[in-house]
């Protein structure tokens, strides 16, 4: 008798993971179709276009996702993790830290840009705004992706500052960098998928590299003017301003 029992139970238990991987199975292929979907269709698909796009009905997505909001977060999960597998590896695969931040740069932008519709879809929000409508499972899965990516950064950024004489200050502070540098990439990479396509819109690789320029060595450009007359720290002006806050008076420009 006992016997017979732990045979049905080894039975029941061999069904219930076949069928468990059949799930799983159908689930990611379903994921697949839908990415497809969204693609060619636009991140405001409905669950019934995607599903008839996918060449099934929309009450077989309802019963693996629930409602559209599971199908982006699953879809979210899936995409979000490939682009962090990605960009870790072209950060990896680097000689420098310059040429790591420019991998990583490239990476995330031509994922974005291989499909701007399961960009947007995938972070709640069409791109060029802002994703705060992100379902919870895929803020969680952003937020695994940004604090991955942000420690490479900041590896990085300490292998780059070993390189260069800096400040108690600057060493402190570089702790922040990698953050407000992912924010400034994704921001702006999401305007740029928004731009249509024309002159004013750069190509993939001029928009990498101006972030990268951007982030290692800043947005300015000029080159001091030799004959520009320069005001030290020492110097006194009118009000105890000095340098280009100074304010000149009428008697100082007679």
């Amino acid at each position: 008798m006992n016997s017979a029992v732990k045979q049905d139970t080894r039975t029941a238990d061999g069904r219930s993971v076949r069928w468990e991987a059949h799930r799983t199975e159908r689930r990611g292929a379903l994921i697949k179709a839908a990415r497809r979907a969204v693609h060619t269709l636009g991140a405001q698909a409905s669950m019934e276009e995607i599903a008839a796009a996918s060449g099934t009905s929309k009450s077989v997505y309802y019963r693996y996702f629930g409602d559209k909001s599971g199908l982006q977060q699953a879809m979210g999960e899936v995409v979000i993790n490939q682009m962090q597998e990605k960009i870790l590896a072209a950060g990896r695969s680097a000689d420098s830290p310059r040429s790591g931040m420019r991998a990583m740069v490239s990476a995330y932008l031509q994922m974005a840009e291989t499909s701007p519709n399961v960009y947007a879809f995938v972070t709640g929000s069409p791109a060029g705004e802002a994703a705060a409508g992100s379902e919870p499972g895929v803020a969680v899965a952003l937020s695994h992706f940004m604090a991955n990516i942000s420690a490479m950064m900041d590896h990085a950024v300490q292998l780059y500052l070993k390189g260069h004489q800096s400040d108690a200050v600057t060493q402190s502070a570089a702790g922040f960098w990698p953050i407000a540098a992912l924010g400034m990439v994704r921001s702006a990479g999401e305007r740029w998928l928004a731009t249509p396509a024309g002159p004013d819109r750069p190509t993939e690789a001029e928009m990498t590299d101006q972030l990268t320029i951007w982030l290692f060595d800043g947005i300015g450009w000029d080159t001091p003017d030799p004959s520009a007359k320069t005001v030290t720290p020492s110097t006194t002006v009118r009000g105890g301003r000095t340098g280009s806050d100074a304010v000149p008076t009428s008697k100082d420009t007679q």
